[in-house]
């Protein structure tokens, strides 16, 4: 589904990712963590358009997409929920919905696949002529993953999407995003809470100064070297 090869990329000319590799298999989750700083969100990023790519190659479906625009790689069937739940707070939720399909001219499509995403969240249809900003901090994460899922993507890219949220709305978020993969999606998620993250990841990359240090699957917390490389000791340990 996607395969990055020996990315190098960043912002005005400054490197942040040097030299990483990654793939994702269809219908798979894989989970990217890491301390802050390490260049999680420029990998979702460069994939998506909004990072300049120095070196190296992105693959989606076999295609070199490394330099495609933004609104291509959505025609491509690929989506980008970013970080802190960018939705627009003084349109409706539906005007939300309708502004994730931008890229669709025909509006029967655009209909109907908002029906679908009604089913799959049926408090967004319940709340479908209020305003955003009126939602809950977890309903607004709901839409912008609903949103994303619009354009009925075959991958679809994760920023942080627990940031802010109380431990029981996360884990309601993370049974949408299991079921989202269920659904066929595979799904790249950079997310800072790693034991949510691993526990529905088929694998997990770990990143540090703009490098992958270690791959793994659902046991890669047990490894030791762990505690060093990401959780900084102890302390960080017991915070997650």
């Amino acid at each position: 589904m996607l395969n990055i090869k020996n990315l190098k990329s960043g912002y005005s000319g400054s490197e942040v990712i040097h030299g990483v590799n990654l793939t994702i298999k269809p219908g798979e989750i894989v989970a990217l963590i890491g301390p802050n700083g390490a260049g999680k969100s420029t990998v979702l990023k460069s994939i998506f358009g909004l990072a300049e790519v120095y070196g190296g190659q992105i693959f989606f479906k076999d295609r070199d997409i490394t330099h495609l625009q933004t609104h291509e790689l959505i025609g491509l069937g690929i989506s980008y929920v970013p970080q802190g739940r960018q939705i627009f707070p003084n349109m409706t939720v539906l005007e939300n919905l309708q502004m994730g399909a931008f890229v669709t001219k025909d509006q029967d499509i655009v209909e109907t696949n908002i029906k679908d995403v009604f089913q799959k969240f049926p408090a967004l249809q319940e709340k479908h002529r209020e305003l955003a900003s009126t939602l809950s901090g977890g309903q607004q994460q709901i839409l912008a993953i609903a949103r994303a899922l619009i354009q009925n993507p075959q991958l679809l890219l994760l920023d942080e999407p627990s940031l802010g949220l109380s431990p029981k709305i996360v884990r309601e978020i993370f049974e949408k995003i299991i079921k989202i993969k269920n659904e066929g999606v595979a799904i790249l998620m950079v997310e800072q809470n790693a034991r949510q993250a691993v526990g529905v990841a088929e694998r997990t990359y770990i990143l540090e100064s703009g490098i992958v240090v270690l791959e793994g699957d659902k046991n890669i917390l047990n490894n030791k070297k762990i505690e060093d490389i990401y959780f900084g000791g102890e302390i960080a340990m017991q915070a997650i």
